[in-house]
């Protein structure tokens, strides 16, 4: 059932949820003991650039005081999958799920997707076997159509050609819209494969290709509407080993792999061809995916940006993801423009860095609809595990280079359960890295970061009592 917005937004502007940044506690009765002073807080973590921070507490009348930071802007990062997370669920209810369809038309079999961002080799090969347990002729005419959602080449520009976790956007996507790359010398050459890898089911995916060459870049890439060319530089492979590439041309890279899953059950298909509209037909198989509930902890916990910007898309049904990023910032504020004061939201994985969000907005939405809709239940337990094993807390990171968010849920040792948002980001080497694949000092930046986190959440703990 549809979450009614108003409803979720209305104790916003009552005493249970209104805002406080809990870096210092100005009511008399009763005492509680004062946070850690943030600035002693920063120094100890010896961190360079901009932290903003706040936790709002239930049954909390005192209008927020908080410092400047708890209203900048910041790159909210994977975050941001949060939000997304609350969207889909009230735009496409729990239980949906996506369904892939073999359909017959005519004398043409359609290999017909629906949008669905976990749809495996294994799952094709499913619908392989059941096409063939029906016994039926093949057709003359073999084709894939991805319409469910528009076609994307990339989630941003952003990111360098080769990371997988950019990939394409379209109504058909395999693998998360990746293919595995592995490689090994032989001789004084290499041996290079790229598989549709599954659990169980692993083809050769014979629409994209790859070569080693002497080259500076670590990859280029180039496409020709019906395959895909990547070279590798030389001297980076070494020996042997292996990585995940993206797919830009997921249509006729799924086309491919069902083509090879149908051969190995004896059906002859045609080379495979992409349709921009879907005729009518009768369906022989299909297959459904997890239940959307499912979908999003998964989501949020892997954080995979392909699951985030296509349950997104199919929420909001956008024609891009700018477009859809700003009908889900509508969602967000309704009935209450204040909840998004300062908020900009480019898509709805965090990948891009048009996004900005700031940590007393951010934590204002999870205390009330993020909270009414069971986020908290929704989240991962403590990822900040290492840093802080004592606390409860239920939150999503946020990673972009010299980025590190974290936004959720803090439990007191009284059992009072606080929202909360850590924003952290090096302005200026955000800037000169991004794009770059693990810069010079990203990873000393970032544990510094988490141990600000860290320490600000026994603080918080701690305030709620």
């Amino acid at each position: 059932m549809r979450i009614d917005r108003r409803t979720l937004l209305t104790g916003l502007t009552g005493a249970l949820v209104t805002p406080r940044i809990a870096l210092a506690d100005l009511t008399s009765r009763p005492p509680r003991r004062p946070l850690a002073d943030p600035r002693a807080l920063l120094a100890r973590a010896g961190l360079p650039g901009l932290a903003g921070f706040g936790l709002i507490r239930p049954g909390q009348p005192t209008p927020p005081q908080h410092l400047a930071q708890a209203t900048t802007p910041i790159a909210p990062a994977s975050t941001v999958k949060a939000l997304t997370a609350m969207y889909a669920l009230d735009r496409l209810g729990a239980a949906h799920r996506f369904r892939t369809r073999l359909i017959l038309s005519g004398d043409m079999l359609i290999l017909a997707g629906g949008g669905d961002p976990t749809l495996s080799t294994d799952d094709l090969g499913r619908l392989a076997a059941d096409l063939a347990a029906l016994g039926r002729p093949m057709p003359a005419r073999f084709a894939v159509w991805d319409g469910a959602l528009p076609m994307l080449s990339q989630i941003t520009p952003e990111q360098a050609v080769h990371l997988p976790y950019n990939p394409s956007i379209s109504g058909m996507m395999l693998n998360f819209n990746r293919v595995h790359l592995g490689w090994s010398r032989v001789g004084v050459d290499y041996q290079i494969g790229l598989e549709a890898r599954g659990a169980a089911l692993s083809p050769q995916a014979h629409t994209i290709s790859a070569r080693p060459a002497d080259q500076r870049d670590l990859f280029t890439y180039r496409e020709d509407g019906a395959h895909e060319f990547w070279t590798v530089s030389r001297t980076a492979l070494g020996r042997q080993g292996s990585r995940w590439l993206p797919v830009r041309l997921p249509a006729l890279y799924a086309g491919d792999v069902f083509q090879t899953l149908a051969r190995a059950r004896g059906l002859a298909l045609p080379a495979p061809e992409v349709i921009t509209h879907l005729p009518q037909g009768d369906t022989l198989a299909q297959h459904d995916s997890a239940p959307l509930e499912t979908l999003i902890r998964d989501m949020l916990r892997y954080s995979t940006n392909i699951t985030a910007e296509a349950l997104g898309l199919h929420a909001s049904g956008a024609a891009d993801l700018a477009q859809s990023g700003a009908r889900m910032l509508d969602w967000l504020t309704v009935g209450d423009e204040g909840l998004g004061q300062g908020m900009q939201l480019a898509d709805h994985s965090g990948l891009s860095g048009a996004s900005r969000v700031s940590a007393l907005s951010l934590a204002r939405i999870l205390a009330g609809p993020g909270a009414e809709i069971g986020l908290p239940d929704l989240l991962r337990r403590n990822p900040l595990q290492q840093e802080a094993p004592d606390l409860e807390v239920a939150a999503k990171t946020g990673t972009l280079n010299f980025v590190s968010n974290l936004a959720g849920y803090v439990q007191g040792p009284s059992g009072t359960r606080g929202a909360f948002a850590i924003l952290c980001i090096d302005p200026a080497r955000r800037a000169a890295a991004v794009g770059q694949e693990q810069p010079v000092g990203v990873q000393a930046w970032t544990r510094q970061a988490r141990a600000l986190q860290a320490g600000l959440l026994s603080a918080f703990a701690a305030d709620l009592g």
